[in-house]
């Protein structure tokens, strides 16, 4: 088929692009209500930019396989539109959809709406019989390092513009029209090996991809102008993310399914608030900080202790049950330490409420600081303390990954009776992990405790460990990157989906099984895993092991 319409192509991509972008110049809706006013003519509105956007790149790719050959060398073109225009009908779709159900009809949608959905219908049927061009292979292009560091540092930057700007949205489907244009473009990119190239130039500057994550981290706060409501939801992802992180010890390396992980980071959390000096607290002993986050540790490790030694002789489904019921023993054994069914340790179904603020060395939590002139409040100031928190569980995690304990748990996932035949520890080495990713769950906890000011059972259920493991998963098993990308979607996503209602499940399930179904391994897969669920595909497959090759010659 494609090469019977090959010569279509070009025409539809080119007519496709054109009317992308003139659409966005005209009106999509007659109520100015949906998408943040879409409907004056020759003034875009921030998502009418989006498919200017779309349409650009649709024009880029297009040339680039053709009179701008030469600039896009690395990169394959053809295999870029057709993801790219498959996006630009899922993005166009969604503005009819949301200017449909924001002013109650779809005879409310303009012209311009319409033309967007014909143009992007246009792109995606050249990009599926465009003919395959000859490109240079991704891997094995160069460019000096100055460029390399220019597009590191591009790329963070726009990430932080997306992630404050994602956050300032108050329309539900201006959040969703931005997440599906931005996919289109991440998975263009994917297709045509931008990534490949990136992650090898990365690997090559680590100190300058590090660096300026750390840097991307902490002007975050500095882009909110002291919104509360945002920065709640940053503290929010970062705990969540740390947590996922440490259960990516237990799930992502040694491979063992846990159901109830939500129990130790509410075991931390449970330790601090008893030790948190508040009026409700029922432990009289108020101790610095720093010791009730050694103790919260302690605790978690111990628990993690107790259900994996008699457990860990079973495996797959068998220990996904028993770690199911240990999070239910932990969330109904809170409940009833009430004084009447137990000792009275967490005041059962009420919690523990009025947890003072931190105070660490002198420095108040709970006040709100200001730097160069922007309020940084106590979000803001508990973000800090997280990402400090969220750089020592990635450091742990790389460390132990890199070592041979982490080689160890790798074994043991890839094939426990080989593990064991040749030698590794198998029984010692799954309960390191089941403690160490409790211990990194419980100090997390005791920071959230102070962060929420309570606690209670409630925020302990069985829902709470299937987003947990959901984000490892979706993310990429075994990987940094991956964990806090898909930890960050399943946080933010929901938060700002609740336009939907009781449907925001739904959509989100039906996201998640697409997912599934089209990209197994994960958004930012590890190559063992690429491999895994590709290497029936030779060609990929060996596309995979060179870039996994190549990563490695980078960093050495």
């Amino acid at each position: 088929m494609t090469v019977r319409y090959g010569r279509f192509a070009g025409p539809l991509v080119l007519a496709g692009a054109a009317l992308l972008i003139i659409s966005a110049f005209l009106s999509w809706s007659y109520d100015p209500g949906p998408l943040g006013n879409v409907r004056p003519y020759g003034n875009p509105a921030p998502t009418q930019y989006f498919a200017i956007i779309l349409g650009v790149l649709g024009l880029a790719f297009w040339f680039g396989g053709g009179p701008l050959r030469k600039i896009f060398t690395w990169f394959d073109t053809a295999k870029a539109l057709k993801p790219l225009g498959y996006g630009a009908v899922v993005f166009a779709v969604l503005v009819i959809l949301s200017i449909t159900l924001e002013s109650s009809g779809l005879i409310n949608v303009n012209p311009g709406g319409w033309l967007a959905l014909v143009g992007a219908v246009l792109m995606a049927l050249g990009g599926h019989v465009v003919p395959e061009r000859d490109h240079a292979d991704p891997l094995r292009s160069r460019a000096s390092s100055w460029v390399e560091i220019l597009v590191i540092v591009a790329v963070l930057a726009s990430a932080l513009f997306l992630t404050a700007y994602a956050l300032d949205l108050e329309s539900g489907g201006e959040f969703v029209t931005l997440l599906a244009a931005m996919g289109a473009v991440a998975f263009a990119a994917a297709k045509g090996g931008a990534f490949s190239w990136l992650r090898v130039a990365a690997a090559k500057h680590r100190q300058v991809l590090m660096l300026g994550a750390v840097a991307v981290a902490f002007l975050f706060p500095f882009t909110q102008n002291g919104s509360d409501a945002n920065m709640s939801i940053a503290t929010q992802v970062i705990i969540f993310a740390t947590t996922a992180l440490g259960l990516n010890i237990v799930v992502g390396l040694a491979g063992l399914l846990d159901l109830g992980y939500i129990a130790f980071l509410g075991a931390g959390a449970y330790v601090a608030a008893m030790m948190s000096g508040a009026a409700t607290a029922t432990i009289g002993w108020t101790p610095p900080f720093l010791v009730v986050a050694l103790i919260g540790m302690c605790v978690s490790a111990t628990l993690g202790l107790i259900i994996g030694s008699p457990t860990l002789r079973v495996s797959g489904d068998y220990l996904a049950i028993v770690t199911l019921a240990f999070g239910e023993i932990f969330r109904i054994a809170v409940n009833n330490m009430d004084g009447g069914n137990g000792p009275d340790l967490t005041h059962g179904p009420n919690g523990i409420a009025g947890i003072p603020e931190l105070n660490l060395f002198g420095f108040n939590f709970g006040q709100t600081h200001e730097i160069a002139g922007i309020p940084l409040t106590r979000y803001a100031n508990y973000y800090f303390l997280l990402l400090l928190l969220a750089a020592l569980v990635i450091t742990v995690f790389v460390r132990l990954n890199n070592s041979r304990i982490g080689r160890g748990w790798v074994a043991i996932r890839e094939d426990e009776r080989a593990a064991e035949a040749m030698g590794v520890n198998v029984f010692g080495l799954k309960l390191l992990a089941f403690a160490g990713g409790a211990a990194l769950a419980g100090l997390a906890g005791t920071i959230k405790a102070h962060q929420d000011l309570a606690v209670s059972p409630d925020q302990y259920v069985f829902l709470e460990s299937a987003f947990l493991l959901a984000a490892v998963v979706l993310g990429g098993m075994g990987t940094v990157a991956g964990v806090l990308v898909g930890a960050t979607l399943l946080k933010l996503m929901p938060e700002k989906l609740r336009f939907l209602s009781d449907y925001r499940l739904l959509m989100f399930g039906m996201l998640l099984v697409l997912m599934m179904r089209f990209r197994p391994e994960g958004l930012l897969p590890s190559s063992r895993r690429q491999l895994e669920f590709h290497g029936d595909d030779e060609e990929l497959a060996d596309e995979i092991q060179e870039l996994h090759v190549e990563t490695e010659e980078a960093q050495a």
